[in-house]
């Protein structure tokens, strides 16, 4: 089966620029709700996945950090715990598979390592549970 089935595209992703700042990450991730948001360069190419867990340790570890100061520092600056570790858009669904199990989504790449979007844990699920039977 073709992965792209389970797109969700770029357009339709929210995703955080590398030249974010940290309060706007945490702006943006607050808007969206999300836990883990994307990172994207200007070209495209995708960077790495920022979570809630990164941005509280970094604020943790910042002591003292105002809203204000925290437009000060670049989201590059934060140290990731991990990142989404992404797939091709050939890839097959056992790549999909082994890489869901351990992430909320995985993002989507294409030859270039641009980011085209993203696939949820909760679409393979979903799948799997109304053709389980098929």
């Amino acid at each position: 089966m073709n992965i792209l089935f389970f797109l969700t595209p770029k357009s339709d992703v929210a995703y955080i620029y590398d030249d974010f700042s940290l309060r706007m990450t945490l702006e943006k991730m607050e808007y969206h709700r999300y836990s883990a948001i994307p990172i994207i360069g200007k070209d495209g190419h995708y960077i790495g996945t920022i979570t809630e867990g990164d941005l509280l340790w970094e604020i943790k570890n910042a002591g003292g950090l105002s809203l204000k100061n925290a437009e000060n520092i670049p989201i590059t600056k934060v140290k990731r715990r991990m990142d989404n570790v992404p797939v091709h858009a050939d890839s097959n669904m056992e790549d999909l598979i082994s890489k869901v199990l351990n992430q909320n989504f995985v993002p989507v790449i294409d030859d270039n390592r641009v980011f085209i979007g993203i696939i949820t844990r909760k679409d393979i699920i979903q799948y799997l549970c109304t053709n389980k039977s098929k």
